[in-house]
């Protein structure tokens, strides 16, 4: 994609001809006849020539970077436009060369070489020159633009000798290519016809002159010539071509034969049946992925080789960036095809255009193998591939075992020694040096934690060398790399010797192993048994039972101690339940106490911020709400028309008359808020504005789409205004789940949370989570954005290195940014070039950060809710929806902030005293009327 673009911007930087130069040459004329003081006296501007002078600085710039990094792509692109604009020939040819050894060209930059190279064809670039640059471009995509130039080029040469029949050849190669090319083909073909027209002309005989014998066969096959290309091109499917038709009959002199017509026919059907498809790829835009997919997929059904190259080409020219699409077409000319040179030239042009792809790259080492390629193209073809550049440490494991694994098919171990042998260990040594400095280095890890390489080292030693000795030597170094506690390891290490070893080695490895292993000791001790019962003495038999013993033993106190600590923890977990519970029940028994009438204001406060706690999680936790949750009805059925007294809710208290006391108010049944039998028609709707005018009009406007609303449920509070979340229900399932799809979006403001109907308590599991938790090479993630950074703002910059298929910003519950965002890719090719080109770059003096998306692993709930318990029980302190004031003034008597000191009164003699709660027990308070409250007030 970016080759594509660069390669648009090229086209429109100016050229190297003689018009561009006579322009040039007309303006400096111009600026000396003004005579304004602006030249230097040599036809040249001061401004032009600090124009070069900068052209030269960054010329000299991205050389530099180029010697650093070779395969900056659009380092090269940027440094060909500059070469290209100051006429820099020399440079300019050098640095094509050099990208073109590392990169496919574009077409529109193969199109700018070759015209530029055919401008100074005279000078010092001969024809021959010319011919090996089109050889190199038609090899890298397939183009019909380059194949026609080619020709036309070609034709130019017909001078020479044998130039007819050059341009010819050229013709059939090109239709070969692309002649099945249904929207550009045609126009090879309709050039071909052109060119043998153009001879037919000039053979023609004089008008009133008979041709002679010689004369009259050369006219006549070049009509057949004519015929056969008319007949060839009627019988392909392409595009207008029932103007071909026409044009056939206007120019034949006799009639169309009927084979020829059925050819035709049937032609037409295929067009009619590839028609739909082509105009797909006309409508979409670029890169057509999907299209071209659809596409690739009918000519696969057919099962037509040239047909279905033809596809791929046409598919690879666009997503050259795909690495799944090069996968395809070298996997299908691998196991169909088999033609050693179209095979390796998409094998080589795979691992060019998507380098940092090591699947390529191991498929391209096969493919050279199975062709029989020269050893030292392979072993250069692996060095190109380490200086790849791949993006996980992994992958470097991965080609270093494809490479060794070719080493070890070209030795022959029928001989002791011999040099391949050789190779094969210093490669070996090579790749743990490799792994453990440059890898290492890189990533912080050597990607080869089981030690596979060493492994498999061990395992040819023993088996095609027999050298048991280096094999032991590999396996110790193997086990002291932290692979010792694992049982798999032991085993195999044990499976290795009991098959080329002996059994003492056997047996003290399975010794070794019953004392170091910790995920599985019983079974490697059932394996060590089991070598006794069948290879050793009573003695050995009575040692393994006595190591066994000794390591279980040792293993059951282990698990023991931590079945015992996690039981006291689970204990630790139920008393902090418990704890909850009646702290919860004593809270619900102290909202039942009558206060006094001034005590109406600080009631409103408090249901204000029970108000506020329960939208918050009302918005987490939509379960807590479904019926029959014990808190909600509490909460819902609390009694609020029973008399407050002084400083808020109380009973009615023992001195007041039975006149001056309200009636009972008969309690409203509590309204069910939803019936969790239409769980599967109905979604939950939270996170909504407090503030929000006519919720249930506006929640009815937002989900009309989705299909046929049964009901819309606002949730309120006691005193009538909106708590921000509701209950959505349909008529179908399928509009509940269409509604699902609506989740975060933005109304008044905020992202409204769209989640399904699961009761938590019945399904504890349920986790409503909408993005992937998994690394996901195709998106990025995004850090260190400013606050003031928009959508379109950071979609303009991420959208130079591939097409963004989906972009996300962060935010916070009321729709604020936090500077974090993802975007995806539609490709981890073009992911991974945006994280190399913009990784630390600068958005309004922000550093960003940006890296492949791999969240890290999400906490387990238990353990959340683990570390909560084992936190004091401190009771929350709850505030308004503004916080505590600075100027907020506390209407209870300080008095009645000491609740846990006892009461004391004063006797006769002043010496302080308990004073007895009405219930006679020490410690218990009882509760206090308005009288009580006023006599404190009194006292002095």
């Amino acid at each position: 994609m970016a080759a594509a673009e660069h390669g648009q911007e090229e086209r429109e930087t100016r050229g190297l001809g003689d018009e561009e130069e006579g322009e040039e040459e007309e303006m400096e004329s111009e600026e000396e006849e003004r005579g304004d003081g602006s030249s230097d006296g040599t036809g040249r501007s001061s401004s032009d020539e600090e124009d070069e002078k900068e052209n030269e600085a960054e010329i000299q710039r991205l050389e530099e970077q180029l010697s650093i990094n070779a395969f900056d792509y659009n380092c090269h692109v940027d440094l060909i436009k500059l070469l290209r604009q100051e006429g820099e020939l020399e440079r300019l040819r050098r640095a094509r060369q050099k990208m073109s050894e590392l990169f496919p060209l574009t077409e529109e930059i193969w199109l700018d070489w070759l015209k530029d190279e055919m401008k100074i064809e005279g000078e010092d670039f001969s024809r021959e020159a010319v011919y090996d640059l089109f050889e190199k471009a038609i090899k890298d995509y397939i183009c019909p633009e380059i194949w026609l130039e080619y020709a036309q080029y070609s034709i130019g040469g017909m001078g020479e000798e044998g130039g007819i029949a050059k341009v010819r050849s050229i013709f059939e190669r090109a239709l070969t290519a692309v002649g099945l090319h249904m929207t550009k083909g045609s126009t090879i073909w309709d050039a071909y016809r052109e060119f043998e027209n153009a001879i037919l002309g000039t053979i023609q005989p004089l008008p009133g002159t008979v041709p002679s014998a010689e004369q009259q066969q050369m006219l006549n096959a070049q009509l057949e010539r004519i015929h056969t290309l008319f007949k060839r091109q009627l019988g392909v499917p392409l595009l207008e071509m029932d103007s071909t038709y026409g044009e056939y009959e206007e120019w034949s002199e006799e009639p169309i034969q009927n084979s020829v017509t059925q050819n035709y026919k049937k032609a037409l059907q295929q067009v009619e049946k590839y028609k739909p498809y082509e105009e797909a790829l006309l409508a979409a835009e670029t890169p057509k992925l999907a299209e071209y997919q659809a596409y690739i997929d009918l000519e696969m059904k057919a099962g037509d080789p040239a047909r279905i190259q033809l596809i791929f080409e046409r598919a690879l020219a666009e997503n050259c960036l795909v690495p799944d699409l090069w996968a395809r077409y070298t996997q299908y000319l691998d196991r169909q095809l088999k033609v050693k040179e179209m095979v390796l030239g998409a094998h080589d042009r795979a691992a060019r255009n998507c380098p940092w792809t090591v699947g390529l790259w191991k498929r391209y080492i096969l493919a050279m193998e199975r062709h029989c390629v020269d050893h030292s193209t392979v072993t250069e073809t692996f060095e190109k591939a380490l200086n790849a550049g791949f993006i996980q440490a992994t992958d470097y494991v991965e080609i270093w075992q494809s490479y060794l694994d070719y080493l070890r098919r070209r030795v022959d171990f029928t001989k002791d020694s011999s040099k391949e042998l050789e190779e094969l260990r210093a490669a070996f040594l090579r790749a743990l040096d490799y792994l453990k400095q440059e890898v290492e280095e890189r990533f912080s890890e050597s990607g080869d934690s089981s030690c596979s390489i060493m492994q498999n080292w061990a395992r040819i030693e023993a088996q095609h060398c027999n050298n048991m000795q280096k094999a032991r030597e590999l396996w110790d170094s193997i086990m002291t790399k932290g692979n010792s506690k694992f049982a798999n390891m032991w085993l195999e290490y044990y499976s290795l010797e009991r098959a080329h070893g002996d059994i003492q080695h056997s047996r003290k490895a399975l010794h070794r192993a019953v004392q170091c292993t910790s995920d599985y000791p019983e079974h490697v001790c059932d394996v060590l048994l089991t070598l006794e019962r069948t290879e050793g003495s009573l003695e050995d038999w009575d040692a393994a039972v006595l190591k066994i013993e000794t390591r279980l033993s040792r293993v059951n106190e282990q698990r023991a101690k931590a079945a015992e600590k996690e039981a006291f923890l689970a204990r630790q977990e139920e008393e902090k339940v418990e704890q909850r519970k009646k702290t919860r029940a004593e809270k619900k028994a102290s909202k039942k106490v009558k206060k006094a009438k001034p005590g109406d204001k600080r009631k409103a406060e408090d249901e204000y911020e029970e108000d506020e706690e329960w939208g918050e999680e009302a918005a987490e936790q939509p379960s807590k709400r479904h019926k029959g949750d014990e808190r909600f009805e509490e909460h819902e059925s609390e009694d609020m028309d029973t008399e407050t007294g002084l400083f808020g809710r109380s009973t009615p208290s023992t001195g007041q008359s039975a006149a001056k006391q309200k009636p009972p108010v008969a309690k409203e049944p509590l309204k069910v808020l939803h019936d969790v039998n239409k769980d599967a028609i109905t979604v939950f709707v939270s996170n909504l504005p407090f503030s929000m005018c006519e919720p249930e009009q506006q929640l009815r406007n937002v989900f009309s789409g989705c299909g046929e609303i049964s009901q819309i449920r606002v949730i309120t509070s006691n005193k009538g205004t909106f708590r921000g979340y509701g209950y959505v229900e349909f008529t179908e399932e399928k509009s509940a789940l269409d509604a699902l799809k609506l989740d975060r979006q933005e109304v008044n403001g905020r992202p409204m949370f769209v989640s399904p109907c699961v009761d938590k308590n019945k399904n504890p599991d349920f986790k409503m989570f909408k993005y992937s938790t998994a690394m996901e090479k195709h998106k990025l993630f995004v850090s260190g954005l400013p606050y003031s950074c928009t959508k379109e703002e950071l979609e303009e910059i991420f959208k130079e290195h591939g097409t963004i298929k989906e972009m996300r910003l962060v935010t916070n519950r009321a729709g604020k940014p936090k500077g974090l965002a993802y975007v995806e890719y539609v490709n981890e090719t073009q992911a991974s070039q945006a994280v190399i080109k913009l990784d630390g770059t600068t958005i309004k003096d922000h550093k960003i950060n940006v890296a492949i998306s791999n969240p890290p692993m999400r906490k387990r709930a238990d353990a959340h809710e683990t570390a909560l318990s084992s936190m004091p029980m401190v009771p929350r302190q709850t505030y308004g929806a503004r916080g505590k004031g600075r100027t907020q003034v506390a209407l209870l008597p300080r008095s009645l902030h000491r609740q846990n000191a006892p009461t004391t009164t004063k006797t006769e003699n002043g010496t302080p005293q308990p004073q007895q709660t009405s219930s006679g027990a020490e410690g218990e308070s009882r509760k206090l009327s308005n009288a009580d409250f006023a006599r404190m007030l009194l006292q002095k």
